[in-house]
């Protein structure tokens, strides 16, 4: 039966492997969806942890059903310590997005680790995980997923942009909410600050130090992904073979400087194709100052930066709605956004 408010916790791993996610929220339905954020936090992986997701695309079957298993048990351990450390009590679901390990939508085949079961064993908890597949056995990207969320929480801003590996977009046009990704952020910048020793280039310090290559930013910008038109998506498959090779005669200052060049331009583009008013940004890429300073110096459109929950929980957010949507077999996926056949509530429910 239907309810009016929910208590949900929403998981989110992003690419660029910042940490996990976890966001718990209440919801409440009158004549619209409200929300609010009661704990968050953002769990960092242990090296081990990075580095057992970081290379799960060149393993075999075998150790990725194993990590599918055993990143589930992980996921239900820290979804215990939030509950524990917040007191929670009400909790009507849990939904986790997993960690995408491939995405190859036009092949027919996406997969997000962390078997949903694992965390239903230890939380005790209903779990709604694999929200993704579905979409694409229907034709779809599979992505980007969070324009449901856009749609019923944030509908008051012309658009909604992440930047987070990957920056993508969500906004409405003739009526129909779109969304697709634009490029990719920091799962090319996080990597090549790794490479001087550093988590990620803070505030984009160090991209400020570099000389921008033209012939390098002028062969990013040519990429055949960005004349395609919409619906269309990113993995780190494309990254490596499409961006990785390119990023290796200069020095890691100028490749910083290089590439947030070419994420603002890409992103400015999108933003002036649409000729939007405002534009909503959340994502760690929120707080790259110098990425955020070159977006603004190529667009009019007014860049708003919310609140810092907000910013980094979003999606987490988001993915816990999708999850009291799919509980109510509501519409939780919008094929004006992935591309897919029509709209449906997707999600396997633990």
């Amino acid at each position: 039966m239907t309810k009016n408010s929910y208590f949900a916790i929403g998981l989110m791993s992003g690419t660029s492997l910042d940490g996990l996610d976890i966001c718990y929220a209440k919801f409440e339905k009158n004549n619209h969806w409200s929300f609010e954020i009661l704990h968050a936090e953002t769990i960092p992986y242990p090296k081990t942890w990075e580095e057992e997701l970081k290379n799960a695309i060149h393993i075999s079957a075998e150790e990725i059903t194993e990590l599918h298993s055993n990143y589930g048990f992980y996921l239900g351990e820290k979804v215990n310590e939030f509950i524990t450390k917040y007191q929670i009590k009400n909790l009507d679901l849990i939904a986790s997005h997993g960690h995408t390990v491939f995405h190859q939508p036009k092949k027919k085949f996406t997969l997000q680790i962390g078997d949903g079961r694992a965390i239903k064993w230890l939380t005790k908890a209903p779990v709604i995980y694999d929200f993704r597949v579905q979409d694409v056995l229907m034709g779809g990207n599979g992505a980007p997923l969070v324009p449901i969320g856009d749609e019923l929480l944030f509908h008051q801003f012309d658009a909604c942009l992440n930047l987070g590996g990957f920056s993508n977009i969500s906004l409405k046009i003739n009526n129909q909410r779109i969304a697709f990704d634009i490029c990719p952020v920091n799962i090319v910048l996080n990597s090549l600050a790794q490479k001087i020793g550093m988590n990620y280039d803070e505030d984009g310090k160090i991209a400020r130090l570099g000389k921008i290559d033209s012939e390098l930013l002028n062969q990013l910008n040519n990429l055949s992904f960005y004349q395609q038109s919409f619906p269309k998506s990113l993995g780190i498959e494309w990254v490596l073979e499409n961006v990785t090779s390119k990023l290796t005669k200069q020095s890691t200052e100028d490749l910083l400087a290089t590439f947030t060049e070419h994420s603002a331009i890409q992103i400015a583009n999108t933003l002036n194709q649409f000729q939007l008013k405002n534009v909503l940004i959340t994502g760690g890429g929120a707080y790259h100052t110098y990425l955020i300073e070159k977006i603004k110096s190529k667009t009019s459109t007014e860049i708003i930066i919310p609140e810092k929950s907000i910013i980094d929980y979003k999606e987490a957010l988001i993915f816990a709605l999708m999850g009291v949507l799919r509980l109510n077999n509501e519409i939780n996926v919008l094929a004006s956004a992935t591309g897919s056949s029509e709209n449906h509530s997707s999600g396997i429910i633990a």
